[in-house]
């Protein structure tokens, strides 16, 4: 069997993802072929893979952190939520379709035989493969064909480490609990546990841990510390923290409000402007007052209809009306670019009952929805400049009218998205668009900020998946841990 080491958390947010990159960073830096793996993911922020497949965006980010291109195989299940009870359901990469959770539920056992076909196709070609597990193996209502956590451990007899988030307190309730929910076998598997996100005198940690070892029979490997101003692509949820990260002598500052709509995706989108000194960046929650700003941006969406609903019921037509009457400016993106025209057609049902939505109006052109995904990685220029822009598109729907006729970014062989008669609007299909840093100050240019002083983001992601790897590098026995994984 090829070594494999599966990360589990005690709860969600125990900081799974993140350890999991650190983990592939630090043994790919120690000449070891490593690839991610996450048998069942759930989440809307997303990656395109080099095989033109669709991956949760965690496993893209461990990728990278291993130094190899993404690739369906890493995430087989990914289950991206389009109402409270059903998800659309992705399979290595391409979407099957939608599933109510009971649906989802009868189809555990042809899911798990495409995950474990994904994980013997990677174990094939690399010498480990780090796992990260899905929310906690002690849902116990959730335990019946497992996929995300014990389910596959135990179906590949793989190493388990649990996380617990001290931060959050209780974390000896967390781990014994945690424990106590598993069967005999699934504890034969954990080899460890790790404390995260500690803060002050590991000192006094001590006693605990000893404690936790004398009841459980499984060592601490390691007490992680608390990593201040930490920036690790979220897997799925908003990260509120630090998104207002304008420095104090910043002569110059562009406020940008993001709409928190229900099904937002790929809000990664934002992370640079959230890192950005010159930004002030804002996420508007439901019943929230709508503030002033010079930017407003309409981000990605999984059921852009009910999301374009949302925005009407909270009144953002009338506020975006009102904002560009001032002269601000608007950016929609994907979701958010097909909320912008006259017209959303879903003829086919695909994201709920099948007819046409009013769109908000502001430019000439109309979306149908089709039931194909686009789902390609792309180069090209913003605005007939010179300026490169990478990224990539996943979207259902196919977008034409007379205002497509001024397109914001040039591929060569296709051109992409709109901008108004005005100058105010900018439509694109295209995530990433504040990826790289010339395109980043660019588009900040053009909604008024006299930009220079973006983030050279690729630097930063490899920068900070760095850190990580060197604090569990000094935190962890790493010569103990290869063992208890099978590493020669």
């Amino acid at each position: 069997m090829t070594p494999t080491l599966m990360i589990q958390g005690a709860t969600s947010n125990a900081g799974k993802s993140v350890i999991a990159a650190g983990l592939c960073r630090l043994f790919s830096s120690r000449g070891y072929r490593v690839a991610p793996f996450k048998p069942q993911n759930m989440a809307l922020n997303s990656a395109v893979t080099i095989d033109k497949g669709e991956i949760g965006r965690s496993q893209a980010v461990q990728a990278l952190a291993c130094g190899i291109e993404p690739h369906t195989d890493m995430n087989p299940i990914l289950l991206k939520p389009n109402s409270d009870k059903g998800a659309q359901v992705i399979i290595q990469g391409h979407s099957i379709g939608n599933m109510e959770a009971i649906e989802y539920h009868a189809y555990k056992k042809q899911a798990m035989a495409f995950a474990l076909e994904s994980y013997y196709r990677l174990a094939e070609q690399y010498d480990l493969i780090i796992v990260e597990g899905a929310g906690s193996p002690a849902e116990i209502n959730l335990r019946e064909n497992d996929i995300a956590n014990m389910g596959f451990a135990t179906a590949v007899g793989c190493a388990v480490l649990i996380v617990a988030d001290i931060d959050r307190g209780g974390v000896f309730a967390h781990l014994t609990g945690t424990l106590d929910c598993l069967s005999q076998n699934e504890r034969n598997l954990v080899q460890g546990f790790l404390i995260n996100r500690f803060r002050g005198d590991k000192a006094l940690l001590d006693s605990g841990i000893d404690w936790l070892t004398d009841k459980t029979n499984v060592p601490t490997l390691g007490v992680l510390p608390y990593l201040k101003g930490l920036h690790i692509e979220a897997e799925d949820a908003v990260d509120h923290r630090s998104h207002n990260n304008v420095t104090e002598d910043a002569q110059q500052r562009l406020q940008v409000i993001v709409p928190r709509i229900p099904r937002i995706s790929n809000h990664t989108d934002f992370d640079v402007l959230r890192l950005h000194p010159q930004v002030d960046l804002t996420f508007v929650e439901e019943g929230q007052i709508v503030p002033a700003a010079d930017l407003i941006i309409l981000p990605g969406s999984k059921n852009t209809i009910n999301d374009l609903n949302w925005l009407v019921d909270n009144g953002w037509p009338a506020q975006i009306k009102k904002h560009l009457r001032y002269g601000g400016k608007l950016i929609g993106i994907c979701g958010g670019y097909q909320m912008i025209g006259q017209q959303i057609h879903d003829f086919e049902g695909l994201e709920g009952e099948a007819g046409s939505q009013p769109g908000l109006q502001l430019m000439d052109f109309e979306t149908t929805l089709a039931p194909i995904k686009q789902l390609t990685q792309v180069t090209g220029y913003l605005f007939d400049s010179k300026v490169r822009v990478d990224g990539y598109e996943i979207h259902m729907g196919i977008t034409s009218g007379p205002d497509l006729i001024r397109p914001a970014i040039d591929f060569g062989d296709r051109t992409d998205g709109a901008i108004s008669p005005d100058g105010q609007i900018l439509c694109s299909y295209l995530h990433g668009l504040f990826d790289h840093h010339e395109a980043c100050d660019a588009l900040l240019n053009w909604a008024g900020l006299d930009a220079d002083a973006s983030v050279d983001y690729q630097v930063l992601r490899q920068r900070e998946i760095d850190r990580v790897a060197t604090m569990i590098e000094t935190e962890i026995d790493f010569d103990l841990l290869a063992a208890n994984i099978g590493l020669k």
